[in-house]
């Protein structure tokens, strides 16, 4: 095998298309598929111009990824895990590696390795331990399975930062989804607590006791981050925090927060489809940097609907 290699993504939204800017820069070959090539519209436009700018080549199936490949990056929503695993297993030479990125509960991650287990691949779940955009390829990774020991050095070539957290199947995943119980959920509150002390005209009082009570957070500049990823990514977040509550739910208690925090996440994700915060696909959609001018778009749009 020559210093560079071909690797599959499965998924190319946000994190995959930060892998294959990394992964290409490395000289590595790309190649990529996501469900929704399949259809016209704004997201499948930026995939294919991304495509084109940074050398990767865009297949018809998830299989045809999986064919050519030295190693697939599943990294799609939690709720097409399962049909991720699958759509890529027919192509897999036996041992090929499947690195699971997605945020699924451990039993979803246990049945999407006996799709790939069962055509000879090498399953791996990855637990993502933070938000990928600053770290990109670097971002922290547990891995899990009993393929993850196996997979370590491949990843550490291509410039993965992934430690092995377990060999039994479900472990890391479970570690991302009670930590998701917490990350998910403050960025519900946060949205929640803010906006409604907007209406009130309490904000800057507070924004002054979160500081007082947890000062080594800088409240401004993390709600607003908090506004802008859930404005940007409100659904991949829903899907992701339905699995935590299973992952909960599982464990023998009901997941009221995690339920919440799904509702909440999945209320901004239709308001950002329905144009609220702008148009996506514009440079600035989700990105102000002060939180209360979404919080303002938010109280409009509720007053809107009591008149």
């Amino acid at each position: 095998m020559s210093d560079a290699l071909r690797i599959g993504l499965i998924g190319y939204g946000e994190v995959g298309r930060i892998l294959a800017e990394d992964l290409r820069a490395a000289g590595h070959a790309v190649l990529a598929y996501d469900l929704k090539l399949e259809s016209p519209s704004a997201d499948a436009d930026t995939m294919r111009e991304h495509a084109v700018r940074f050398g990767v080549t865009l297949t018809a199936s998830g299989a045809l990824v999986a064919s050519p490949s030295d190693l697939v990056v599943s990294a799609v929503t939690a709720s097409q895990t399962l049909d991720a695993a699958r759509a890529c297993a027919a192509g897999l030479k036996p041992g090929d590696f499947v690195l699971d990125f997605n945020s699924a509960s451990p039993a979803v991650k246990r049945q999407a390795a006996e799709a790939v287990h069962a055509h000879r691949g090498r399953y791996v779940e990855g637990a993502v331990m933070t938000s990928v955009p600053p770290y990109r390829i670097r971002v922290p990774l547990l891995l899990g399975g009993p393929h993850a020991q196996a997979v370590a050095p491949l990843l550490e070539r291509l410039g993965f930062a992934a430690r092995v957290g377990s060999a039994e199947l479900g472990v890391v995943s479970a570690t991302k989804m009670c930590r998701s119980v917490m990350i998910k959920g403050l960025e519900a509150m946060v949205i929640e607590s803010l906006t409604a002390a907007r209406h009130y005209g309490v904000e800057d009082a507070v924004l002054a006791s979160l500081q007082e009570t947890f000062p080594g957070i800088d409240w401004q500049k993390q709600a607003s981050y908090f506004f802008q990823r859930v404005i940007q990514h409100g659904r991949r977040r829903s899907e992701e925090v339905r699995e935590v509550a299973e992952t909960v739910r599982d464990a023998g208690l009901t997941p009221w927060s995690a339920e919440g925090t799904a509702e909440r996440q999945a209320w901004m994700a239709d308001l950002a489809e329905d144009g609220l915060f702008g148009e996506r696909g514009d440079p600035a959609f989700g990105r102000s940097p002060d939180w209360r001018t979404e919080a303002d778009r938010l109280l409009a749009h509720l007053n809107r609907r009591k008149s």
